[in-house]
């Protein structure tokens, strides 16, 4: 039997699924909370946080966090950082942060 002879039979409708946006086209922002917003949060606190606390909270590797503080917070953002080792670990916070300005008037007040 000849290939053009065989019965073809008709297609199915592809329906493509419709998908929830992931921002608000018009303000661009994002309506759920980020891996980088939530690391953002951790530096601007006023206790800070270290590189292996980002590296639990997001499940990324030590070189990909370091290179989220070099390149996005840094260069991008152009947030300064700033780090102290306090107990033998590097505790990493983001300077001027208003979190971080309370809690300094609060010890220079006692």
């Amino acid at each position: 039997m000849p290939k053009s002879a065989k019965k073809q039979l008709p297609m199915a409708p592809v329906h493509k699924p419709t998908r929830q946006p992931l921002s608000d086209p018009k303000t661009k922002k994002p309506n759920r909370a980020s891996k980088q917003s939530h690391v953002i949060a951790m530096l601007q606190s006023s206790k800070g946080t270290t590189i292996a606390t980002m590296m639990k909270a997001t499940g990324w590797q030590q070189h990909s966090v370091r290179g989220f503080l070099a390149g996005v917070l840094r260069k991008r953002l152009k947030l300064k950082l700033t780090s102290k080792v306090v107990d033998g670990e590097r505790i990493y916070r983001v300077a001027g942060s208003p979190n971080a300005d309370i809690s300094q008037s609060k010890r220079e007040t006692r």
